[in-house]
């Protein structure tokens, strides 16, 4: 999978605007992943197959030294539960199968995250595969192998797993597996050592990234640990591969004989008269073959005229049905598209298909030459996602801050999420440039030292949607931001840092935000009974997750404000808040008519009975999570799995966990 970027002509103007096409050459990216995975060192006509088995190396199997990056995670950075860090090293529970701490575990499961108010919808949605990303994990290993194998150790839930990438030691990401749908359907409910077929390769690699899609898991996925597995490499091996492109490729025959001419002439069936060499291969086409090869196409394209006298060819519709049918192109086929003839460039190039623009899906590619190009195409921005992007320093803080200086004054949607470029002049540059933003998600972009001046983001005065899921801030530059946008309607505050007063927070929220519509605080800080009771006056509230933030023993009346004022909430998510009680509980069952997901994973002192009423009164509920109310005896499961199915709710427990 590929862009491909082509320069255009000379333009006149010496401004940046008006400059060409910057030129990317994936050409050589991809001849060089060929020339890996099929002529490598470890491959069967290697000259180095005849050296000793030393020079081959061994064979090692060896478990994650570091994590890299990662999207999300269910665990807060300074615990040791459910974070990212626990699959470094061996397995410490497979295998074993159940919920454990020591585990891995990301922030959402099944599809009830893109049901919920606060979904977003997808730039560029064209972009996606079948199978979308939802998380990612990127780990690396302590020596460099060629891969044979990768193992995963899932301890609950498997079967998010649908893509395994290796990054090479030529700095090219390579696809060693990817799931088909049927794969998710063929799920054990026990735990497993996932060792999917790999794609035979000989790239040299220590760096893995497990993509992950839980839009078919029951409830949360669990990794333990990682293996790789792959045969040593020597060092002198690995300097040859490092050797510039041209050198390592040469000029085979093989290559040269797979051009686009010669593959178009094959298609044609012309064979020119030539010697063996290809070297003089053209000059004998142009001196003894180029008139007949002509002569022969004319006649043939005549011929057909002559029969399809009345057809209609695609260039012949107008350039406004063109420019619908190319929008739905994804961003590869389009770029390609480009390739075909110069009307097409001109389409495929036009402002008007790049108003929307997404390179989520191609993160494995986008840099900073690429930012270049769509800066000259992209001249009537207005939505940008380049979440995951710019890894491994492929995008440059300066080139995006000059991309975002020539298309950010008009863009109403940005996206950089889990975005390692970001930094406190980025952020500068957001404010200053991109006042229009109605919505700026910035999830999982805290560095070390923590990110960020947030305070030019007090620029921005229209903003509806604000994601700092997992992103450290200051309290008072969050406050501000909050008074400025009194328009805001999605607000999520999940893992902000233990800086941030949450009954701050949900004082201003409301005072200055009453159209506010979602509210995610989930592990989130200091919010008491009476930061509740103020978010009962955002009475247009649809979705509210107030999961592990609240650990009082009593919450007075706070929820019976918040139910009452707010009977708009679709969405509710209380997990281990301590101080439920079981009025609390009749209160959600009379006043919850509109509620559609409820979590009470965790509550102690729920009974079956609480739970028959929440069920019967709130008639649109689809699931409900009673997971680890240490409450429920083993027959009271038995009467929870048939309410499941009288009612039609997913009901999660700690003991099954059956599809609907």
């Amino acid at each position: 999978m590929s862009l491909l970027a082509f320069g255009g002509g000379a333009e006149d103007g010496s401004s940046s605007d008006t400059e060409p096409d910057a030129l990317i050459d994936f050409t050589a990216m991809l001849m060089e992943r060929k020339h890996e995975c099929n002529g490598g060192w470890f491959s069967c006509g290697s000259k180095l197959q005849s050296q000793s088995h030393e020079d081959h190396g061994y064979y090692l199997g060896q478990y994650v030294l570091g994590v890299l990056d990662f999207s999300s995670q269910y665990g807060i950075d300074y615990s040791i539960s459910y974070t990212a860090a626990n699959v470094i090293g061996r397995p410490t529970k497979f295998p074993a199968y159940g919920d454990y701490p020591e585990t891995f575990t990301m922030r959402t499961y099944g599809d009830w995250w893109q049901l919920a108010p606060s979904a977003t919808q997808e730039i560029q949605a064209q972009n996606l595969p079948s199978l979308p990303t939802h998380d990612f994990i990127v780990v690396y290993f302590e020596k460099f192998v060629v891969p044979t194998e990768v193992a995963i150790f899932e301890t609950f839930n498997p079967g998010g797993v649908v893509r395994i990438w290796a990054y090479s030691i030529t700095k090219r990401w390579t696809c060693l597996w990817e799931a088909k749908p049927s794969d998710l359907n063929q799920v054990p409910h026990d735990s497993r050592r996932f060792a999917p077929p790999l794609k035979k390769t000989n790239i040299i690699t220590k760096t893995l990234r497990i993509d992950f899609n839980h839009s078919r898991l029951n409830y949360y996925t669990e990794i333990d640990a990682i293996m790789l597995c792959g045969r040593t490499v020597p060092m002198r091996c690995m300097h040859q591969l490092l050797a510039p492109v041209g050198k390592r490729l040469g000029n085979t025959g093989e290559e040269s004989g797979n051009g686009p001419i010669i593959c178009k002439l094959r298609t044609l069936k012309f064979q020119p008269s030539c010697q063996a060499n290809d070297a003089v291969k053209l000059h004998e086409f142009i001196n003894n073959d180029l008139s007949k090869f002509l002569m022969d196409s004319h006649v043939e394209s005549e011929q057909q005229k002559h029969n399809s006298t009345t057809e209609i060819c695609l260039t012949d519709l107008p350039c406004e049905i063109l420019l619908k049918i190319l929008s739905y192109l994804d961003l590869k086929s389009l770029f390609r598209m480009g390739q075909v003839s110069h009307l097409f460039y001109d389409i495929s190039t036009h402002p008007l298909l790049y108003c929307d623009l997404s390179l989520k899906s191609y993160w494995q590619l986008a840099n900073s030459e690429l930012l270049c190009t769509l800066a000259r195409r992209a001249t009537m921005l207005r939505k940008l996602d380049l979440s995951w992007c710019g890894g491994f320093g492929e995008i440059s803080p300066t080139e995006f801050k000059k991309f975002l200086t020539q298309r950010g004054d008009n863009m109403t949607h940005l996206r950089l999420n889990s975005c390692k470029f970001l930094n406190a002049s980025c952020i500068e540059t957001v404010g200053i440039v991109c006042d229009n933003l109605i919505e700026l998600s910035l999830r999982n972009c805290t560095t070390n030292p923590p990110l960020l001046n947030f305070s030019c983001l007090a620029n921005l005065k229209n903003l509806e949607r604000l994601d700092l899921f997992q992103t450290a801030f200051e309290s008072e530059l969050l406050l501000s931001m909050l008074e400025s946008n009194r328009k805001l309607k999605h607000l999520n505050l999940a893992f902000c840092g233990v800086s941030v007063n949450m009954d701050n927070v949900a004082t201003h929220l409301a005072t200055y935000n009453t159209q506010l519509v979602s509210l995610d605080m989930w592990k989130a800080h200091f919010l008491s009974a009476r930061g509740l009771q103020s978010l009962s006056r955002c009475q247009q509230l649809e979705e509210l997750d107030l999961g592990w933030c609240m650990r009082e023993a009593t919450l007075g009346d706070s929820l019976y404000q918040l139910l009452f004022n707010c009977p708009k909430l679709k969405k509710l998510f209380l997990s281990a808040m301590r101080g439920i009680t079981e009025r609390d509980l009749m209160h959600i069952a009379t006043l919850g008519k509109n509620l559609e997901q409820l979590d009470l994973m965790g509550i102690l002192n729920i009974t079956h009975e609480r739970v028959y009423d929440i069920l019967v009164h709130c008639s649109k509920l689809k699931l409900l999570d009673l997971c680890f109310c240490d409450n429920f005896m083993d027959r009271d499961f038995d009467v929870i799995a048939d309410w499941s199915r009288l009612f039609n709710v997913d009901i999660k427990n700690s003991r099954i966990y059956n599809s609907r």
